[in-house]
C-alpha cells in the first residue's frame, strides 16, 4: 500500500521551479548559471511599499488576519478595479489569497465537480492543468501557434466547448507566450460565450501592467460576462513582490464567498504585514512603476534582436510579460554535441548542460514545439546568455 495519495503522485512537479531547482544545483556544484527560467522581476520592491511594511511592524500588526483579507486592503482593491480596469465590484466580491496561484486553487476546487471539463488555451500557465486536476477536473487544451500569437480564435472556443464544459481559464497578458487579448478579441471570444451561460470565465490578469501596447482589456468589462467572470491579480509582477505572495480576486459573491469559505480551512487569511505593504502599493498610481516596464520593454527588443540572429529560433514579438517563446521545432530531429533532441524538453536540458542557461520547456506550458525564456534578467545576462546559446547550437 503506498504511503502517498494518488493524488500527489500523479500531479506534475512545477516545471518552472524545478528547472530554478536544477540551476541552483549547479551553481552549488561551481557552474556559471544563467538563470532565464523563472517568472521573477529582478528590480527590488519599490522603497515605500516597503516602507509601509516597516510602518506596520512598528505599529504591531501581528495578529491573525480577516480569511478575506483587511477591510482596508479590500477597499483597495476595489479602487484599483475601477482606477485601472473600469471594473465595480464590493467588499462581498474580493478574496485575498497568499498569491494569485492560490486564488486559483481557490477558484477551482469552489467551482468544479469531478469530470467537469476546463478549457485551457495553449500555451497556458504551468500550473492551470494540474490545478484543475487537483479539483477533479479535466483540463481541455486549445492549440495554438505562433502563427497566430498563440492566441485561440472564437472557432476553436466554440470547437472545444461540450456539455461537460465548466470553465474557460487564460492569461493576458499570457504566461508563457505574452500575447495580449485587445478588447475587440477578448468581445469575439465572449460572443461564443454567451451561448454558454453555464460557463465560468476565469480571466489571470497577473502581467496586466507589463503591457507594451496598451489598453489592457477585461473579460468582466463586458456587461453580459460580468456576473460569471473571475478576474485573478496581484502583485508579485508590477510590484516586483513575488516573495510578498498575495494575490487577489474580484468574482461573483457566490464563488468569493465560497472561496472564503475554502480558504479558512486550509491557509486563513494572508500575511498581515504584506496586506498592510500592498494597500500602499495599489493605492499607488500605476505610473510609480512605470520604470520597470520601460526596461522591460528595451529587453525584449534586445532578446528577440539577439534570438533572431540564430539559425532555427523563430520568435514572434510578444505584446506583454517579460518572456519569449520561441519556436525551436527547426532543433528536432537533430544532434547537438552527441545529445539527439526530440522534442523541447530535450532541447531545454541541453542549453542547461551545453550553454549554462536556464530556460523551460514548452512541453510544461502545453506548447511543445517552444521553449519559454524569461528576459526579467539584466542586459549583461542576457547578451551572454543568447551568446552562450547561439555557441551551444552552431
Amino acid at each position: 500500500m503506498s504511503t502517498l495519495s494518488n493524488r500527489v503522485v500523479t500531479m506534475a512537479t512545477s516545471a518552472t521551479l524545478a528547472m530554478a531547482a536544477k540551476a541552483r544545483e549547479l551553481r552549488a556544484e561551481g557552474k556559471d548559471i544563467i538563470g532565464l527560467s523563472l517568472g521573477e522581476p529582478d528590480f527590488n520592491t519599490p522603497d515605500f511599499i516597503k516602507d509601509a511594511a516597516i510602518n506596520a511592524i512598528n505599529e504591531d500588526y501581528n495578529s491573525y488576519t480577516p480569511v478575506d483579507g483587511y477591510g482596508e486592503l479590500k477597499e483597495a482593491i476595489i479602487t484599483k478595479f475601477k482606477r485601472d480596469n473600469d471594473l465595480t465590484y464590493n467588499a462581498s466580491q474580493i478574496v485575498v489569497s497568499t498569491g494569485a496561484k492560490q486564488s486559483l486553487a481557490n477558484v477551482a476546487l469552489v467551482s468544479l465537480n469531478p469530470g467537469d471539463e476546463v478549457i485551457l488555451p495553449c500555451p497556458y500557465w504551468v500550473s492551470y492543468s494540474d490545478i484543475v486536476k487537483i479539483a477533479e477536473g479535466v483540463p481541455v487544451e486549445v492549440k495554438t501557434s505562433i502563427n497566430t500569437n498563440f492566441k485561440m480564435t472564437p472557432e476553436q472556443l466554440e470547437a472545444a466547448i461540450t456539455p461537460k464544459t465548466k470553465m474557460l481559464w487564460y492569461s493576458s497578458p499570457c504566461n508563457p507566450s505574452g500575447s495580449v487579448y485587445s478588447k475587440e478579441e477578448l468581445r469575439a471570444l465572449a460572443d461564443v460565450l454567451v451561448k454558454y451561460p453555464q460557463i465560468i470565465v476565469v480571466s489571470d490578469e497577473i502581467y496586466e501592467h507589463i503591457n507594451y501596447v496598451g489598453g489592457h482589456a477585461s473579460m468582466a468589462q463586458f456587461e453580459d460576462m460580468y456576473d460569471r467572470t473571475v478576474t485573478v491579480n496581484g502583485v508579485s509582477k508590477a510590484f516586483a513582490m513575488t516573495g510578498w505572495r498575495i494575490g487577489y480576486i474580484g468574482a461573483p459573491s457566490t464563488i468569493a464567498r465560497a472561496c472564503n469559505k475554502m480558504q479558512g480551512q486550509i491557509t486563513s487569511g494572508a500575511n498581515c504585514i504584506a496586506q498592510r505593504a500592498v494597500i500602499t502599493a495599489l493605492n499607488a498610481n500605476p505610473s510609480t512603476v512605470q520604470y520597470m516596464i520601460d526596461e522591460f520593454k528595451n529587453r525584449r527588443r534586445l532578446i528577440i534582436d539577439l534570438l533572431q540572429d540564430i539559425d532555427g529560433f523563430t520568435c514572434n514579438e510578444p505584446d506583454g510579460a517579460f518572456y519569449v517563446f520561441p519556436d525551436v521545432t527547426a532543433f528536432f530531429g537533430k544532434t547537438l554535441n552527441g545529445v539527439a533532441i526530440n522534442n523541447a524538453s530535450d532541447f531545454a536540458l541541453y542549453l542547461l548542460e551545453y550553454a549554462n542557461v536556464a530556460t523551460v520547456t514548452g512541453d510544461a506550458f502545453g506548447n511543445g514545439n517552444s521553449i519559454r525564456i524569461s528576459y526579467a534578467a539584466s542586459v549583461d545576462e542576457i547578451k551572454e546568455a543568447i551568446a552562450r546559446i547561439k555557441k551551444a547550437v552552431s
